[in-house]
């Protein structure tokens, strides 16, 4: 499968940061810290209406960390910035040198569990924070929203129509790739198509019905040109009118052979408009037309339009699922969960902040399956421990380096599926679904215990 990273190469986008990933990369060089730590990339809380996450954008992330260094362009930009010669002399030979586990593309995941557990020299481990925390984000923000959308559509087809609203090219590439990911039949995005393999849909806009003189001279003209794959969009004017004219050049069609594939609606009333459609078509024997329905279209609009009993085949869902518009983003972070010393001991550490403590140590994720194979809880514990369960967090780097075959898209897209259906239905509700069950271990919960008193009493002693 072709790679596709932004519109830039993996190895130049290592300037993809925050001013402070390198001001704190500057002062542990300079101070000459170069300790391994530990740091978990995790999503603290769930959103409003939400459930689970369906984690994606994994590869991207792996990629970057084998190929990321440094180029004289960036270099000498740096040094204008202020940074000591020393420092870019550094930065000059840098590499990514760590370990890296995480839980597999197209995993459904759940707050604070660690989705990527990164372990290398501080400094390393610091400076691919954002570039981590900006893709994942993303992508699993829309693979969620997308698996949710597919979900509401109950096996009929969904194509992913965002590309114009999405919030720019890199943005538009990955919308398409984890919309994929999560269940959508494809893709408008042709850039994305031929770079994921993703296929490719789209019928007419409006502009072409306007171009004509009259809307069937514009469904003629578009026929001609696909007699074998036409969608006629028959609401410009009038959607009763323009599907008999598409019946009209449906026939036309027949009579040479060939058969449009359907209508789409993109206005009004979808459900009561669709079952008049549907109507007309079947009673001229066109019950191989497709009703494509798009316009404005979310998991809510859609499991509202199946209640209704809707007549349409297929969806093409755009801005609210390519922008997840009811919650464009995740609480995802990336906290130091463990730091080592010049003997390379390692020692958990935590955060104390009110709202915002994060878990201590090297961990592992446990899942929980009944008899039929369906998700009961998770456990997440030490990395050292055992307990009943699949651990979830695999190895995929080693010094650096990839040690498994990323898998092809469509390989990710059957696990995804399989994830969301070993998922009970309970979980899948649009609106008030129970939360899933995240237990923290016996060592684990210990830890915390022994380390928060640990750190008040050192916060609580002399400064001096």
């Amino acid at each position: 499968m072709k790679k596709f990273l932004s519109f830039q190469n993996e190895e130049n986008m290592a300037l993809f940061t925050d001013l402070y990933e390198l001001t704190m990369c500057a002062s542990y060089f300079d101070n000459k810290k170069f300790e391994q730590a530990t740091f978990d990339l995790f999503i603290r809380r769930m959103p409003p209406e939400r459930s689970y996450f369906l984690f994606a954008g994994l590869e991207q992330a792996l990629l970057f960390l084998e190929k990321i260094c440094f180029t004289d362009e960036h270099l000498a930009y740096l040094e204008k910035q202020g940074f000591e010669d020393s420092f870019l002399e550094y930065l000059k030979n840098f590499k990514f040198t760590g370990d890296v586990y995480a839980v597999p593309e197209g995993t459904v995941a759940f707050p604070c569990e660690p989705l990527i557990r990164v372990t290398a020299p501080i400094i390393e481990a610091q400076i691919v924070e954002t570039f981590l925390l900006n893709t994942i984000n993303l992508q699993t923000t829309i693979a969620t929203k997308a698996s949710r959308v597919v979900q509401a559509a109950k096996g009929k087809p969904v194509v992913e129509f965002g590309l114009r609203r999405e919030h720019g090219i890199d943005a538009g590439m990955k919308v398409a790739r984890c919309s994929y990911l999560a269940g959508c039949q494809g893709t408008s995005n042709v850039l994305a198509g031929m770079a994921y393999g993703i296929p490719v849909f789209g019928t007419m806009a409006h502009s072409f019905i306007l171009a004509f003189e009259k809307e069937i001279d514009a469904f003629r003209a578009f026929t001609k040109t696909f007699p074998d794959r036409a969608t006629l969009l028959i609401d410009t004017y009038n959607d009763v009118a323009g599907a008999e004219k598409a019946i009209t050049i449906a026939k036309e069609l027949e009579a040479r052979g060939y058969k449009i594939n359907g209508v789409r609606l993109d206005s009004g009333d979808l459900a009561e408009t669709s079952k008049k459609i549907r109507a007309l078509l079947d009673e001229k024997g066109l019950d191989y037309v497709k009703i494509f329905a798009s316009g404005d279209l979310d998991e809510y609009k859609i499991n509202e339009l199946l209640n209704k009993d809707a007549k349409i085949d297929a969806f093409g869902v755009g801005t609210k699922m390519g922008t997840s518009a009811d919650r464009p983003y995740l609480d995802v972070i990336y906290k130091l969960s463990e730091t080592a010393n010049r003997q390379g001991i390692f020692s958990p550490v935590m955060k104390l902040s009110e709202g915002k403590i994060t878990l201590p140590g090297r961990k592992q994720i446990y899942r929980c399956k009944d008899s039929a194979g369906y998700y009961t809880k998770d456990v997440i514990t030490l990395a050292d421990e055992k307990t009943e369960g699949e651990p979830l967090l695999v190895k995929l780097m080693e010094k650096g380096k990839l040690i498994k075959k990323l898998p092809e898209l469509k390989d990710v897209r059957i696990a995804a599926a399989e994830n969301l259906k070993k998922l009970p239905e309970k979980y899948k509700k649009l609106t008030h679904a129970p939360a899933y069950p995240v237990e923290l271990s016996p060592k684990l919960k210990t830890l915390i215990r022994e380390l928060k008193v640990k750190l008040r009493k050192k916060e609580n002693s002399n400064p001096n």
